[in-house]
């Protein structure tokens, strides 16, 4: 089966990708395209779909670089294909050849491109790298090779959508206490329950570092499972584990 791609205007000129889970080799819980060496699928399946997402785009395997997730705010920049994976949350560099590459499954996955400079940025987003600025982050790491935010474009891939991500009200608590102004991000749910809107948070702190050219695919994770690896959808179907999708982009 041919990998199925999503790719958004925003970043024409640079080749890159938010890779679903059709087209893999892996199977039972991970059947499909999980690129993801933190799961318990057989590693020699795994690197046979990265192997697929590199030739895709046509980028040797090594140049396919990663970053070991730890829902922090830090970003690195990269200047050397690498198969090491230090714990960080964002990448960025200035580099032909070097696809930056993102592992989520809920989370957001955001690439960032600046067409004028030729630097580009991948972030793994989750709610507590998001609160505590891993895309401003990343966006001053591309400032640092050259790259201007008044010509960075910044897209969100597939994530876990409102409707789908109920949480508790200590969780709405972290985010008010930050910025009260944040409280617009939460919808009321049953009994003390809220819904977060992960995308509509990420879009906001991608405005609030300066860009202004910024979107969201509008694909939930969660609600299609013949799509999507979700994290949430797996411990609700109480899975003994879940893929990771892949999110990529190069120069």
């Amino acid at each position: 089966m041919t990998l199925d791609i999503i790719t958004d205007p925003l970043l024409e000129g640079m080749r890159h990708g938010f890779f679903t889970r059709l087209g893999g080799a892996s199977s039972g819980v991970f059947s499909g395209l999980n690129c993801g060496y933190g799961s318990s699928d057989q590693k020699d399946i795994v690197a046979i779909n990265r192997s697929r997402v590199a030739s895709i785009l046509d980028v040797a395997t090594d140049h396919l670089v990663g970053v070991h997730q730890v829902h922090s705010a830090d970003a690195i920049t990269v200047t050397t294909p690498t198969t090491s994976t230090p714990k960080a949350d964002a990448l960025v560099t200035a580099q032909e050849g070097i696809a930056l590459s993102i592992l989520t499954a809920d989370c957001q996955p955001v690439l960032f491109a600046d067409t004028k400079a030729r630097v580009i940025g991948a972030a793994h987003a989750g709610w507590k790298g998001a609160l505590h600025g891993v895309l401003e982050a990343t966006v001053a790491k591309m400032e640092g090779l050259g790259a201007s935010r008044d010509n960075i474009a910044a897209v969100i891939g597939p994530s876990i959508s409102q409707p789908n991500y109920e949480v508790g009200p200590e969780f709405r608590d972290s985010f008010v206490a930050a910025d009260a102004s944040f409280d617009r991000f939460f919808l009321q749910g049953h009994d003390d329950r809220f819904h977060f809107d992960l995308p509509g948070f990420g879009l906001y702190q991608l405005q609030q570092s300066g860009i202004k050219s910024a979107s969201w695919t509008h694909h939930c994770t969660y609600a299609d499972p013949k799509r999507f690896f979700s994290y949430r959808r797996s411990v609700h179907e109480k899975q003994a584990d879940y893929g990771r999708l892949i999110a990529a982009i190069r120069l």
